[in-house]
């Protein structure tokens, strides 16, 4: 059974914030649908109708092309422990870049960690909480530590060079890289 509301109640913020692991899913016309694991302490709620989350370099940066094109965004958390539950966040988002002029804003509620590149923005549209008894029981173990591990060891200079030249998702659709190179020191 699923239950519908207009924001985020204290008990969704409660739930969302015990969660290790989250979900993002994005499209554009014509384009792949694009679904992302993200980890970390990366997802903030800053009120029951906006949320945001701290992007780090990968693979690619459809999330980044899709908004910029389409703007919707279904975030998604379930749980892996008792109790079962489901909690979806359809919204639009809109990337910020360390360049924007809002950027201090809203980095200020996070941790900023090695190989940042973009903050998104959220505005929530609906929330959706489903049974989840289909999810099977986990336990978490750790987060890996690799992916900052690999942004730590690059270097600035190559690492905004190898980002600079990432201007197209993989359909095709345009992204603006990032022109900050974030250490462990910088926040």
């Amino acid at each position: 059974m699923s239950d519908f509301s207009d924001a985020l109640s204290e008990k969704h913020i409660a739930f969302i914030t015990r969660q290790p692991v989250f979900f993002v899913a994005t499209a554009a016309d014509n384009a792949r649908i694009n679904l992302s694991p993200k980890g970390y302490d990366a997802f903030r709620v800053l009120s029951p109708a906006r949320a945001a989350y701290l992007d780090l370099g990968g693979s690619g940066n459809e999330t980044h092309a899709h908004l910029v094109a389409d703007g919707r965004i279904t975030i998604m958390f379930c749980a892996f422990e008792n109790p079962a539950l489901i909690l979806r966040i359809y919204g639009r988002g809109r990337p910020v870049l360390p360049q924007d002029a809002d950027w201090d804003a809203l980095a200020a509620h996070f941790t900023i960690l090695p190989g940042t590149r973009q903050i998104f923005d959220i505005t929530v549209d609906s929330v959706q909480t489903s049974c989840g008894w289909g999810v099977p029981v986990m336990e978490f173990d750790r987060e890996r530590e690799t992916l900052k591990k690999a942004h730590r060891q690059s270097k600035p200079d190559a690492w905004l060079a190898k980002t600079a030249k990432r201007t197209r998702s993989i359909d095709g659709l345009p992204t603006t890289p990032t022109t900050r190179f974030f250490t462990d020191v910088e926040g």
